[in-house]
């Protein structure tokens, strides 16, 4: 067919990406995937440990994302690696199902974006609205700051089915904070928030953090918890093998996979589109799925999590002047560096600094600006979306959320487009007089009805409300210049009115069909019933038809060719 793509094919987008490079180009690839090596180092081990793995599959997974999918991505300017909204997924994964289960759910994620990419699937991301987004993204920042507040207090409290029971454990006020971790946590976040913005571009406030909060720890030889031992590998001893496949929750880890794979094509195409218009280049977004299932097919088999584009790393990516795929590859290079040489000094850093940085890009995760607008403008529809999704991620899981989020979607959507307008209008004879036509007949012989908006289940009964109000002895003109589409249950009313006007002796016109809905009439036989001279392009030339069939109809009843009495 020619919708699938047989491989994965990115040859095409590498020449047309590497035309013309020389070793100035190489150079700028080189310090952007430098650059953003340091700002992804500290979020890898951070969505690590909030993935319910640990700082070192984070580490594993950044890597492995920067060479598989941004070697075949579908763009050279998108870095992928682990990612908070994904974390906010696999901690209740990993604490339902241990890390096996989060593989698999991972790997099965991974063969349905690949699917996605195959069959160019990737558009249907583009029909859930953008409040319903904002309400997931929210939502998950919610659930990653409770994930957190652990670390940030250097406590462990029990786990819970979710992040609202999460949070009423803190309630019960049966647990004591590590003051220091809270001290180091509380650090990390004010020199993040206060660190200069011109700054940050060359030393990420995040990295300089956690080397605050290690320095300060070791120095004072601090009892908090700490990441521990980062092996000097990117083959961990606990990934993914095929004796270990849970096999007995597959089923079970079916819906976890598909939200896995939502999120990840959400955050992937989202991300490239938003960098696409940065880079002045578009992205393939096909080959971005395709990249993206291969790459979360083979990490969980080294140990990582699931990986998704991310647009933070990409925007710093972009303005630190990089220009091809080489700097993801550089940015893996450097964070494969820095595991076999700072792996000693990796493994003393504070689980509280790690959570300072995650507190700090849960809030900016938040599209401010989208929830600003969606709440100035209070839109009802916006405002339902936004907050039913935003609770439903925080009190559901996220697979249920996504499901719910979805159907909210449809449901505004059937709701919004079921508003159809019918106007009646009664030929004017001073209008078609202006327009250079002279009516021959009775003018209130005519009516033409205009219908605003799609006409399907939703609006049908409008229809046939504003259609009884029409006189026993008019001929009906339909304009359906602006309805978009036409329903089983809309062609119905259609074919009802027809049959019930015939019956009256009267005549049904069309006028103005898009291609689809003359299309949908034409395969139902409504064309055909009432034959071509009764479909005109615009309702002036329906109105002279029916005038000329009236007047016509009138002198052959005068003078007897047609003895026929049709219903005053």
């Amino acid at each position: 067919m020619h919708i699938i793509r047989a491989l994965p094919n990115p040859l095409p987008i590498w020449r047309e990406e590497f035309r013309g490079y020389n070793t100035q180009v190489f150079q700028r690839d080189l310090m952007a995937g430098v650059t953003v090596a340091a700002v992804a180092l500290p979020l890898a081990l951070a969505f690590g440990v909030a993935s319910g793995a640990t700082a070192a599959a984070g580490l594993v997974t950044a890597i492995l994302a920067g060479v598989i999918i941004g070697g075949l991505g579908g763009a050279g300017y998108q870095i992928s690696g682990p990612t908070g909204a994904m974390s906010a997924v696999l901690i209740v994964l990993a604490s339902r199902y241990g890390l096996e289960g989060m593989w698999m759910a991972g790997l099965m994620a991974g063969i349905v974006l690949l699917l996605l990419g195959l069959f160019n699937l990737g558009q249907i991301v583009n029909f859930i609205p953008s409040a319903v987004i904002a309400g997931f993204t929210s939502g998950i920042a919610v659930i990653i700051f409770i994930g957190q507040i652990d670390n940030l207090l250097g406590v462990s409290t029990e786990a819970a089915e979710n992040a609202l029971v999460k949070l009423t454990h803190y309630f019960r006020f049966d647990y004591t904070p590590n003051w220091a971790a809270l001290g180091l946590s509380l650090l990390v976040i004010l020199i993040m928030v206060l660190w200069p913005k011109r700054l940050n571009a060359r030393f990420p406030g995040s990295l300089l953090g956690l080397i605050a909060a290690t320095v300060l720890s070791v120095a004072l030889n601090l009892d908090v918890p700490v990441i521990g031992s980062i092996p000097q590998t990117i083959l961990l001893d606990q990934r993914l093998l095929p004796a270990n496949i849970p096999w007995d929750h597959v089923q079970e880890l079916i819906m976890p996979a598909l939200s896995i794979a939502a999120l990840g094509a959400i955050e992937s195409l989202l991300c490239g589109t938003v960098a696409g218009r940065m880079a002045g280049v578009k992205m393939d977004s096909a080959q971005e799925l395709v990249a993206q299932g291969v790459g979360n097919i083979v990490i969980p088999f080294f140990g990582g999590v699931p990986a998704t584009a991310a647009i933070a790393r990409t925007s710093v990516a972009i303005k630190s002047g990089g220009v091809t795929r080489v700097m993801s590859l550089v940015h893996s290079a450097a964070l494969l560096l820095a595991a076999l040489v700072l792996a000693p000094v990796i493994s003393r850093v504070p689980l509280a600094a790690l959570a300072g940085v995650l507190v700090v890009t849960a809030w900016r995760m938040n599209e401010w600006h989208e929830i600003r607008e969606i709440f100035r403008r209070r839109f009802k529809s916006a405002l339902i979306a936004f907050i039913s999704t935003l609770i439903a991620t925080v009190a559901l899981d996220l697979t249920q959320a996504i499901v719910m989020g979805i159907g909210l979607s449809a449901l505004i959507f059937v709701v919004q487009i079921s508003r159809i307008k019918v106007a009646l209008a009664p030929v004017s004879v001073e209008k078609m007089r202006a327009d250079g036509y002279e009516m021959q007949y009775d003018a209130n012989r005519i009516l033409v009805v205009y219908i605003m908006g799609p006409l399907f289940f939703g609006t049908v009964n409008t229809f046939n409300t504003m259609l009884e109000k029409t006189n026993g002895n008019q001929d009906i003109i339909l304009s359906l210049r602006t309805v978009p589409l036409l329903d089983t249950t809309g062609l119905g009313a259609i074919e009802t009115l027809i049959h019930r006007l015939e019956g009256e002796g009267r005549r049904v016109y069309l006028s103005g069909l898009s291609e689809p809905v003359r299309s949908y009439l034409e395969r139902a036989g409504v064309i055909h019933h009432l034959g071509e001279d009764r479909v005109f392009w615009s309702a002036y030339e329906a109105i002279v038809a029916a005038d000329r069939f009236r007047a016509e109809t009138f002198r052959k009843r005068q003078t007897g060719e047609y003895p026929q009495v049709q219903p005053a």
